[in-house]
């Protein structure tokens, strides 16, 4: 079974920085798309930014702009997610997604096959 591991949550306090982690050693990881995701208990869970085999990088969520960056070490197997200037709305659980790129654009929502249990970011104000 592939799985992901994310690690790096915790409490900060607003305007404080945080970074996830997001490890995998059982796919070649140089071929994947990785995103984040983010959930708030009550809503669906959003996806906020994702990094492509080339290092393209899409965002989905505005407020975050300027504020969070993904990141990926193929030789550690590990994509990154770099929180800045966190406000109180950034709470949430945080996953991290594959899905297999190859070269071939940003997959579906559906592509993403291999998904982490999640690590809680909880912003005080």
């Amino acid at each position: 079974e592939v799985r992901l591991v994310e690690s790096g949550g915790g409490l900060v306090q607003s305007g404080g920085s945080l970074r996830l982690s997001c490890a995998s050693s059982q796919f070649t990881f140089e071929d994947y798309n990785f995103c984040w995701f983010r959930q708030v208990p009550g809503k669906e869970r959003e996806r906020i930014l994702c990094i492509s085999d080339s290092d393209g990088v899409t965002y989905f969520i505005e407020s975050v702009k300027g504020r969070f960056t993904i990141s990926k070490d193929n030789a550690k197997s590990t994509a990154y997610l770099q929180m800045n200037s966190l406000k109180s709305e950034d709470t949430g659980i945080y996953y991290c997604a594959a899905a297999f790129e190859g070269g071939g654009g940003l997959p579906e929502l559906s592509a993403y096959e291999y998904w982490g249990k999640g690590t809680l970011v909880t912003v005080s104000s």
